[in-house]
């Protein structure tokens, strides 16, 4: 149960780190409110779940400096140079938290899950980061293996969840509404950077 408690403290405190999926998050939720933006969070936690599952299986994919990690962390780069781009280019122009219609909120909630899925799956530190959990708990029972990764899908699910909750929130959200465009810039801007610092990593290692 200790050697629990501390897995799960480490995991809780690695999400209050923001990240990628943070910002997809925030900036949905900001753009289109909770609901919609909940696709993007099971998104990610389904994302997760696949980074768990192979991280306690074993697999070699998550072992760094392997050939698919790398290829793995160059695609992630890729893709959020990409991402930080467009949130900077597009910064302000979206309608806030604009009306829309059922089959539109349907095909926004089902594009958030496609986008949090990519954007968890390409983030070569979700990679890492289970890799170096489950390395600490390789001698564990498949029951608590199980039991370690039900619970860690569920607070990443949750907790993004509770993140989209709150800037998604109307009332909020209208206060907040001036400061939009500046935080789609900053996120656009964090994740470059985020980007740019892999690949200087994997040119200097």
């Amino acid at each position: 149960m200790e050697q629990f408690l501390l897995i799960a403290l480490a995991h809780f405190l690695a999400l209050l780190s923001p990240g990628p999926d943070f910002f997809l998050v925030v900036r949905n939720a900001a753009t289109s409110g909770w609901k919609v933006a909940s696709g993007a969070c099971l998104g990610i936690a389904l994302a997760n779940g696949v980074f768990i599952t192979l991280a306690f299986a074993g697999l070699a994919l998550l072992r760094e400096g392997s050939l698919l990690f790398i290829a793995l962390q160059l695609a992630g780069c890729a893709y959020l140079l990409y991402v930080g781009v467009l949130f900077l280019r597009h910064a302000g122009e979206q309608p806030f938290l604009a009306p829309e219609a059922d089959g539109a909120r349907r095909r926004g909630w089902l594009n958030n899950l496609l986008a949090g899925f990519v954007c968890a799956i390409l983030n070569p530190k979700n990679a890492l980061f289970y890799a170096s959990l489950a390395s600490t708990v390789s001698a564990a029972s498949l029951g608590w293996k199980l039991a370690y990764s039900a619970w860690m899908f569920s607070i990443v699910l949750l907790w993004d969840l509770l993140v989209a909750g709150l800037i998604g929130h109307r009332h909020i959200m209208q206060r907040f509404a001036r400061a939009l465009p500046a935080l789609q810039r900053g996120s656009g801007a964090m994740l470059i950077l985020l980007a740019l610092g892999v690949l200087v990593h994997l040119a200097m290692g």
